[in-house]
């Protein structure tokens, strides 16, 4: 049946699956955010990445209220978007030795990070309200307003000097 589970025959299955699927990539993020830091030397862009950290373990905690609200078990599926999202990221910084050119760099792969985020959390938002369940959405929309907000932050950053410090 292609990209998903050939399980999937109702719009709960499909928000069940998609939480998983985000379930996992907030996960996967939390792992990749540590090496991220280490290697930006803007120190704005280092605490952005340091403040995101926190707020993701903060998307898993209302990510895990949201399973069970649903009556659903805590669980991720692999997601190969976000796999090769981060994979990317990883790739590009080994590849850049200038250490401003690397900040933006990251932005970048930041950024690809946070729309891949948004268009998850912005689909599952819709699916909560269409199934009925505005207390699911309600938390998946404080995931999406931050997940809004840092891309803004990275953008702001990105503007006002890390990009113009790589040209």
């Amino acid at each position: 049946m292609g990209l998903f589970s050939k399980d999937i025959k109702t719009l709960n299955d499909l928000f069940v699956h998609t939480l998983k699927d985000i379930y996992y990539a907030e996960n996967q993020i939390v792992k990749a955010l540590p090496d991220m830091i280490e290697k930006v030397t803007d120190s704005g862009l280092k605490q952005g990445f340091q403040a995101h950290l926190g707020e993701t373990k903060n998307h898993i905690a209302r990510l895990e209220q949201v399973f069970k609200l649903h009556g659903v078990e805590i669980e991720g599926v692999d997601c190969p978007a976000i796999d090769g999202i981060l994979e990317e990221a990883d790739d590009v910084a080994g590849d850049v030795d200038d250490k401003t050119v690397l900040d933006a760099a990251l932005i970048a792969a930041a950024q690809a990070v946070e729309h891949y985020e948004m268009t998850r959390y912005g689909t599952l938002v819709a699916w909560a309200k269409q199934l009925g369940r505005p207390d699911c959405a309600s938390l998946l929309e404080q995931n999406l307003k931050e997940e809004k907000a840092a891309d803004m932050k990275l953008t702001g950053l990105a503007e006002r000097g890390i990009n113009a410090k790589a040209a």
